[in-house]
């Protein structure tokens, strides 16, 4: 194995909005002399949020990388950190990230606990098998309570958190931390504000029973994963060593069997320096998680390349970037082999060729450029012309597609259009630019009235596009309010036939289907083309322009021509014209009978459900309620957390904007509010109506 990559540890810190990623990984990058001074995101100054919208809201929009180094136990660890947004509006940031790290940080909050978008972020990562380690922060505010968390992430997320420190005190008294695998005692300085010094210390006497039963609990937790450990400890307990806790945990944690909890206060300045300690010691290296798996598109077999510079080169294009100085930059992991500047790749997604020009490693939104970047790690690369989140870029000899990504479909949409008419073409080259970056992202030309629609994932989402082509590139634009991305579905099976014939001087068109139409089974999404055609009557070759046809219809649906998310057709019989039929006719045809027949199938309007939380003080749950109620909204349930209470509800998004400000004065803003997208439903009857004569009437 290349030697180096065994110290490599590629993490993203995740976490729900103002748990206090940023906030930590400012730290770290202090600790491990990235920077000279501590960056603080309330005053606007974090390294790692560099965009203007950042700093002024005080959130993560963008997900940041940089490279830092750590020493520990006289090795030094290369660590490229991805700081990912905690809003569920930019979820795809996270999403995309997670894709391509080994490891990550879940950061909680002390007082918060397990949060709404916690929970999202953490299914993601499970989905992409991403070992995690858990650091409760915010120890030193009012409320804090580390077991509680602790707990909290054993139910909520169904994880096996075993703490391998607890806190010395809490809020105002938290001083440090007793090292449960050392069984050591970590106090800072109360001198050094800047936490750069701490000591080891023994365990104060009136901590060392709660010590010696949390070690015991860990040393138990961590036996399960290996038998020899466990009988060695019921000989002797004292027999077992740091580096038997480390090694064991350490391969628990990449297993995904545990998953170790650290706490501190970052804005403190406590706990960082053992959080990067716990970095290298269990999250994976390259070398750890192994080949990287893909298909071979010469024979669609399954192959696996090794995290080995001397392997054929792979990569994964995890975002684009638009960047004021060098035009656009596309994020690589670089799987396997050595990538160099001025290197010619191939992009299997477009089978074209792409040049790399220039290579750099990033911090923030600042470059250091590189000659060469070797399997494992993480850069950035400019000098490409198509390029898309989610491409495999790999050697054009020894050609590879590794799994892309999958990403929500947005689900607000408003009107734009420049305030002058010199911006008409700048507004569409810059929107252009901002869909490449992100998937969630899009732009789409009302066929009935013209308008530019921008759809994406909820109104903050928005809120910050518009900002950014504002800024970014000066593009002013008047926007209409909020809409809502409604889809549409059919209910009932119907029988259609359609023959299209059309016949000019010369040749003609001819094509004759029969089909049943009806809903697609549960679970898929998309087309569902069943060909159930006997005894040649429509020749193979035609059979792919029938479905293409159906495909290209679904994006205009029979009521208000809203897309139809899923669909089944089940093509029976038809007929052909030696001379006059082709695949164009066949494709026609098809469009034709879905718009004949779709509106014969009960056809049902679906619009977004969302899933919100609310935090609120007790006296205000029953005004949340009621006016959940009047937004067709459906309480799920209700618990008690650090003195508040916690609604859960599912609520149409039409129903919902601008909610938080309603909010706000109903609680005279003592209350916060989370949302994100839960599923489509059917719209009730009336009210469908009236939503699809209120649209048509614009028209």
């Amino acid at each position: 194995m290349d030697k180096e990559l065994k110290y490599t540890r590629n993490i993203g810190i995740m976490a729900h909005i103002d748990a206090g990623k940023t906030t930590t990984t400012e730290r770290i990058l202090f600790y491990t002399g990235r920077t000279h001074r501590i960056g603080e995101v309330h005053d606007g100054n974090a390294q790692m949020d560099w965009m203007i919208q950042e700093q002024e809201r005080g959130i993560t929009i963008t997900s940041a990388a940089t490279t830092t180094f750590w020493k520990y136990r006289d090795e030094e660890y290369k660590i490229n950190i991805i700081d990912t947004p905690g809003h569920v509006d930019f979820t795809v940031e996270v999403e995309r990230s997670l894709r391509v790290l080994d490891g990550a940080i879940a950061v909680f909050c002390a007082v918060g606990g397990v949060e709404p978008q916690s929970e999202t972020v953490w299914r993601q990562a499970e989905k992409y098998g991403v070992p995690k380690i858990a650091f409760v922060n915010k120890m030193d505010r009012p409320g804090a309570d580390f077991f509680s968390v602790v707990q909290q992430i054993r139910e909520r997320l169904g994880s096996n958190a075993v703490p391998i420190q607890i806190p010395m005190g809490s809020e105002e008294n938290f001083t440090g931390v007793i090292d449960l695998v050392e069984n050591k005692a970590v106090v800072w300085y109360e001198d050094d504000t800047l936490g750069t010094r701490y000591e080891l210390e023994e365990i104060p006497e009136e901590l060392r029973e709660e010590a010696a039963e949390w070690r015991t609990k860990l040393i138990e937790s961590v036996a399960e994963a290996d038998d020899t450990l466990l009988e060695r400890y019921f000989e002797d307990p004292d027999s077992i060593t740091t580096d038997d806790m480390l090694s064991v945990l350490r391969r628990s944690v990449i297993n995904g069997i545990a998953v170790p909890v650290l706490c501190g206060a970052s804005f403190k300045n406590k706990g960082i320096q053992r959080l990067l300690d716990a970095v290298v010691s269990f999250l994976p290296s390259p070398v750890d998680i192994g080949g990287v798996k893909g298909l071979n598109p010469k024979n669609d077999e399954q192959e696996i390349r090794e995290p080995l510079t001397s392997e054929p080169f792979s990569s994964l294009a995890f975002k684009i970037a638009t960047d004021p100085f060098v035009g656009r930059l596309a994020f690589l992991r670089v799987y396997s082999g050595v990538l160099k500047a001025g290197d010619t790749v191939l992009n299997m997604r477009t089978g074209k060729r792409e040049r790399i020009n220039r290579l750099f490693q990033m911090h923030a939104n600042k470059q250091n450029p590189k000659e060469s970047i070797s399997a494992g790690d993480i850069c950035a690369a400019v000098g490409f012309k198509d390029l898309k989140t989610g491409d495999t870029l790999c050697a054009i000899n020894k050609p590879i597609v590794l799994e892309s990504m999958d990403f929500p479909e947005p689900v607000i949409g408003i009107a734009i259009e420049p305030k002058t008419q010199a911006d008409i073409d700048k507004l569409s080259v810059a929107l252009g630019k901002l869909a490449e970056e992100d998937p969630t992202f899009q732009v789409k030309t009302d066929p009935d009235s013209g308008q530019t629609v921008i759809n994406g994932m909820g109104e903050l989402h928005l809120e910050i596009l518009v900002d950014r082509l504002k800024r970014e590139f000066k593009v002013e634009c008047n926007q209409g309010r909020p809409q809502v991305a409604y889809k549409e579905a059919i209910t009932s099976v119907v029988k259609h036939r359609e023959v299209f014939k059309k016949q000019t001087g010369g040749r003609g068109k001819f094509a004759d289907i029969s089909f049943e139409i009806m809903p697609a089974d549960d679970g898929f999404k998309g087309l569902q083309f069943i060909d159930e055609v006997k005894g040649g009557n429509i020749p193979r070759e035609y059979i792919p322009s029938v479905e293409k046809g159906f495909r290209l219809a679904m994006a205009n649906g029979p009521l208000a021509g809203f897309p139809v998310d899923s669909l089944k057709v089940v093509l029976k019989d038809g007929s052909y014209h030696p001379v006059d039929s082709d695949s164009l006719s066949f494709e026609i045809a098809a469009k034709q009978a879905f718009r004949h027949s779709a509106g014969k199938a009960v056809p049902v309007l679906l619009e977004p459900i969302m899933k919100a939380e609310v935090v609120t003080p007790e006296e205000y749950v029953g005004d949340v309620v009621s006016d959940f109620n009047k937004r067709r909204g459906k309480v799920e349930g209700m618990e008690s957390k650090a003195g508040a209470r916690v609604i859960r509800a599912k609520v149409p998004l039409a129903e919902n904007f601008g909610y938080v400000t309603v909010l706000r004065t109903l609680t005279s803003g003592r209350a916060t509010s989370t949302m994100e997208f839960s599923h489509y439903e059917e719209v009730p009857a009336e009210l469908g109506k009236k939503i699809i004569e209120s649209i048509k009437g614009k028209f």
